[in-house]
């Protein structure tokens, strides 16, 4: 299973109460006081790990909790501060705080009282580096104990102070793919085949529409070293800026693509014209997001083994005044070229 949004309650530690104490020893029976402090409450930390790559973990681990500190004990003995609660994540994923008058307990993975509006949606981190590290709710101080009270005029104080308590709240979670290029067309035009020709990524395939139901991402490798990391995300149909088929959810995975390619069935079995694809795909990325339809972007004709293809590709070029790469990644035709093509204008992009 394929999670890439989910909503989780976060609660810092408290922390631990401040002592009560007096020393009392053989030869010291009203010895002062020595009420140690009170330990800090757990931090809510989330963290980066490089090998996950979606948050299905926390679906089934809404609830994360830290520990409370521990209380101060006897002979100036400061509490053991709380475990903190560690939470890692795939590289790119983007936190967001939720409003939470309440903070009810939710069920694993329910979304369904997420607010739609998202100018709801506080941004509080954007975890892209392996590694990285964010506080989200922070531990309470502990409290001070009685030995802190002590002055001229009141030598055996009984005062003391309770922990602070720890920050808490409901948080969105939700990934976004981290990749070079994004492979974007529709259902059946052979984008999950062209992912597989490329890299090593085995995404499923077979000769019907939707097959693709979850962002795939694979890795290229050239002779040189060099890596381009390349997305394939469920194929997008009319309206998909507004929900409508699979695509929509995945949209997200293609934002942050330095390239976008656009991949077409030129062979038109599917009952559509290529011209038409192309010109629906460019408006539902710049509904989706203006910003994301002046990405840089290549267009490639796929399944250029197929008969029909080879006169719908002249007329697609009258039409189109943009580059086109014609390939058939079942046959691996043009392959080369296309890989060319790539290493020159990611660069510039």
């Amino acid at each position: 299973m394929f999670v890439d949004r989910v909503r989780i309650l976060a609660r810092a530690g408290n922390g631990g109460r401040g002592g009560l104490s007096f020393l009392r020893q053989k030869n010291m029976p009203d010895g002062g006081p020595d009420g140690g402090n009170g330990g800090k409450g757990g931090d809510v930390v989330v963290v980066v790990n490089p090998h996950l790559n979606n948050l299905i973990r926390l679906k089934y681990s809404p609830h994360q909790y830290a520990k409370n500190g521990q209380s101060g004990g006897q002979k100036q003995m400061s509490g053991k501060a709380g475990q903190e609660c560690v939470i890692e994540v795939p590289p790119g994923t983007v936190i967001s705080r939720l409003p939470n008058p309440d903070f009810e307990p939710i069920q694993p993975g329910d979304l369904q009282s997420m607010p739609q509006d998202l100018s709801q949606l506080e941004l509080i981190a954007d975890m892209v580096h392996p590694g990285q590290r964010h506080i989200l709710c922070k531990g309470g101080n502990g409290g001070r104990g009685n030995m802190n009270f002590k002055s001229s005029t009141n030598q055996a104080p009984r005062r003391y102070e309770e922990g602070r308590e720890g920050e808490h709240g409901q948080f969105q979670l939700e990934l976004k793919s981290i990749a070079d290029v994004g492979l974007v067309g529709y259902p059946n035009a052979g984008k999950s085949t062209l992912l597989t020709r490329l890299s090593k990524a085995q995404p499923k395939i077979a000769p019907y529409p939707f097959t693709t139901l979850q962002p795939h991402v694979g890795v290229i490798e050239n002779d040189d070293f060099e890596r381009i990391v390349m997305a394939d995300i469920p194929g997008l149909i009319e309206g998909a800026h507004e929900g409508i088929g699979l695509g929509h959810e995945f949209l997200r995975h293609i934002e942050r693509c330095r390239l976008l390619l656009f991949v077409i069935d030129m062979s038109g079995n599917e009952g559509r014209d290529p011209r038409d694809d192309f010109a629906q795909l460019r408006k539902e990325i710049r509904l989706y997001q203006a910003e994301l339809a002046q990405r840089s972007f290549l267009v490639v004709a796929n399944k250029m083994d197929l008969p029909t293809s080879a006169e719908n590709l002249k007329a697609f070029k009258r039409k189109v005044r943009y580059p086109v790469i014609p390939i058939s990644a079942e046959s691996r035709d043009g392959l080369d070229a296309l890989l060319k093509k790539l290493r020159e204008m990611l660069p510039a992009a």
